[in-house]
């Protein structure tokens, strides 16, 4: 299986498969799957970039919309995470993951699928240790702060993903594991990113929720994008345990390092995305706990035993199979020919893709519940003194001059 991995997308896709396509004429090859490590930017029409967090200047359609149209259909199936840069709001609809347009497949906050016998793992969003103990309390629309926090990595995803048993082949995470560096040649990274430096002698340069999660889960492969550079790593798990093959990716701009291609020994295709059984039965065991206002979830309040969520979940594909929910547009997609914008509509839209695999599961709707979510009594400004959230701190996903001028600035990657 030849695995295409690409680190930040940016809402690039046609030049991304454009170079896929080229890659497999020169070289006589097949691609079987592209990766995407984050910073997909899934934007379907103008109201989407309302919830995307990036400067004025960069709110641009790219083009995502023409595959979630249907005019352009991808040339290869496509896994991908969320980043700090996301359409928040369709990604809100899609929270356990689904198609966000045909053969394209949002992950979810946190998912494991199978791609033929390999099994594709991951999380998205950036580690902020301000609201990882907190809940998903933001809803679209987003206001000012909920739009800077509503992709920050929460515990309550983790904690799932750390109930995973069964071997993970690839995992996803949009910034790097924290300490990721000891195991590659940092020496060299900061000598092409030298504002690092303190950081990684600080150990504060990741996410240590990613962290957590390689030393558990312990995948033969770990991809993340964010940093805007490559970087690789080996990872030995004790003296004689598994190897994590770690490498880091750029984001599409030409003479960057944004792709790369790895084989993969599997059985022969052709390969479908598919659920996997012991991700379903994870999301039905901690559904009950699901924290949906600022509130840190109680992780120790789910009681139903795994097991028997295994054997339930598997006797439910037995019957159905084990194919994701058909793709479906929820909004009006955008129209270049129409100079005024087409996307006359507000409000929270629900996706059958998600209301049915809930159905599937026989577990309740609840990510439009508000129920002390905007509640200003419970504002998450209360939990977080002002000194430690400066909402003038900018973004960090910018221009090569942009990133070095941010820097000299006293640019934080952690918003």
């Amino acid at each position: 299986m030849r695995i295409a991995v690409e680190g930040c997308m940016h809402g690039d896709l046609d030049n991304v498969y454009s170079t896929l396509r080229y890659l497999e004429e020169v070289e006589n090859t097949k691609i079987d799957l592209l990766i995407c490590c984050g910073d997909f930017q899934a934007v379907r029409n103008k109201k989407d970039l309302e919830s995307l967090n990036v400067p004025p200047k960069y709110k641009s359609m790219n083009s995502f919309w023409k595959y979630y149209s249907g005019q352009e259909v991808a040339p290869f199936p496509t896994i991908f995470i969320g980043g700090n840069h996301e359409a928040s709001n369709y990604l809100w609809e899609l929270y356990y993951g689904g198609w966000a347009a045909p053969n394209i497949y949002f992950l979810g906050f946190a998912g494991v699928v199978k791609f033929g016998n390999i099994r594709i793992g991951g999380l998205s969003g950036i580690y902020n240790e301000r609201h990882y103990h907190l809940g998903h309390y933001e809803r679209p629309p987003y206001n000012e702060r909920d739009i800077r926090s509503v992709y920050h990595v929460r515990e309550y995803d983790v904690h799932k993903l750390m109930q995973v048993e069964e071997p993970i082949d690839i995992f996803l995470s949009h910034d790097w594991p924290c300490g990721i560096t000891d195991h590659g040649n940092w020496k060299e990274l900061v000598r092409y990113k030298p504002f690092f430096e303190k950081e990684i002698q600080e150990r504060t340069l990741g996410s240590k929720a990613a962290a957590e999660l390689l030393e558990k889960l312990k995948p033969s492969y770990w991809f993340s994008a964010h940093l805007h550079c490559k970087f690789a790593a080996l990872v030995q798990h004790g003296e004689v345990g598994q190897v994590t093959k770690f490498l880091a990716l750029d984001k599409c701009l030409p003479g960057r390092k944004f792709l790369q291609i790895v084989e993969i020994e599997t059985v022969p295709g052709p390969y479908e995305i598919q659920y996997d059984e012991e991700w379903l039965a994870i999301t039905r065991k901690f559904n009950s706990i699901f924290p949906l206002t600022i509130h840190r979830a109680n992780l120790g309040g789910a009681q139903v035993d795994m097991q028997d969520c295994r054997d339930w979940v598997r006797s439910r594909l037995l019957t159905r199979g084990a194919k994701p929910f058909e793709f479906v547009q929820t909004v009006p997609c955008y129209d270049p020919s129409q100079s005024a914008s087409n996307s006359c509509f507000s409000g929270y839209h629900r996706n059958p893709q998600t209301e049915l695999l809930l159905q599937f599961l026989e577990l309740p709707y609840l990510l439009d519940n508000t129920l002390e979510s905007r509640d200003p009594t419970h504002s998450p400004m209360s939990l977080i003194s002002r000194e430690d959230y400066n909402e003038d701190i900018p973004i960090d996903d910018m221009d090569e001059m942009e990133e070095l001028a941010e820097i000299n600035d006293g640019e934080t990657k952690n918003e």
